[in-house]
């Protein structure tokens, strides 16, 4: 059986995607700020273009909330070097506490293999970087398999099904927990949160699932009230699995 995920805290990230200007950025926490409410053990974790992560980073530190991280979209799967246009781990030191590796999107796009992963992973976790691990059920034996000897104490996986995404109709509840249960039996110690067109009118459908410890947003994070809507639900023990 998939491990239970009540030990660990719950996870709410929003992912950005290419998507907002530093002056959108700045406004969306002013407002999001206004509302947000922290519960002591729900992490909200926000990936917004790195363009903007240091200047976001600082502002954060003025608005003083608590229980909001950053997180970097994406690290270079190389140390320090000559690799034109990356982003080593190391950089994001002191603004990203988290990364986000292996999206299917950088897959589909980019071109980028599970070797890849694995090597961001290696990288993260060299530099105290927190990685949040996007699987599909398709991959994830030969992705998280590759992850066992790497020494990550702290890394989320996030079950992001690529068809959920591609056609913007969340999966199916059953096949979620199908999925939660076959990750945990792979990788037993980590929390798995859910990503795929997750929105305000169903995120509790996804948080009620056992195995599941919170929920990856994609568009509906685009807009605060929206996401602070998702975030009242994370936090209702009554929605928790």
């Amino acid at each position: 059986m998939a491990k239970e995920q009540t030990s660990f805290p719950r996870y709410l990230i929003g992912n950005w995607k290419c998507n907002k200007s530093l002056s959108q950025a700045l406004n969306w926490f002013d407002e999001f700020a206004g509302m947000y409410q922290p519960i002591p053990d729900v992490e909200v974790i926000i990936a917004p273009p790195v363009v903007v992560l240091a200047q976001l980073a600082d502002h954060l530190k003025k608005l003083d909330v608590p229980g909001i991280s950053l997180a970097a979209q994406d690290l270079s799967p190389f140390p320090p070097g000559s690799y034109t246009g990356a982003i080593t781990a190391d950089m994001l030191n002191g603004i990203a506490d988290y990364a986000i590796v292996g999206h299917s999107e950088r897959r589909r796009y980019f071109h980028e293999t599970s070797q890849d992963v694995t090597n961001k992973v290696s990288e993260a976790a060299d530099s105290r970087i927190k990685p949040i691990v996007c699987v599909d059920k398709s991959y994830a034996m030969s992705q998280l398999t590759s992850l066992l000897d790497i020494d990550c104490e702290h890394l989320l996986i996030a079950y992001s099904p690529v068809d959920a995404l591609s056609y913007r109709a969340p999966e199916p509840v059953e096949m979620v927990t199908e999925a939660a249960e076959f990750i945990g039996n792979i990788y037993p110690n980590q929390p798995i949160v859910y990503g795929g067109s997750i929105n305000p009118k169903n995120a509790a459908h996804y948080t009620a699932i056992s195995g599941i410890a919170g929920l990856f947003v994609g568009a509906a994070s685009l807009d605060p009230h929206a996401f602070n809507e998702v975030h009242q639900i994370v936090s209702d023990p009554v929605t928790r699995g």
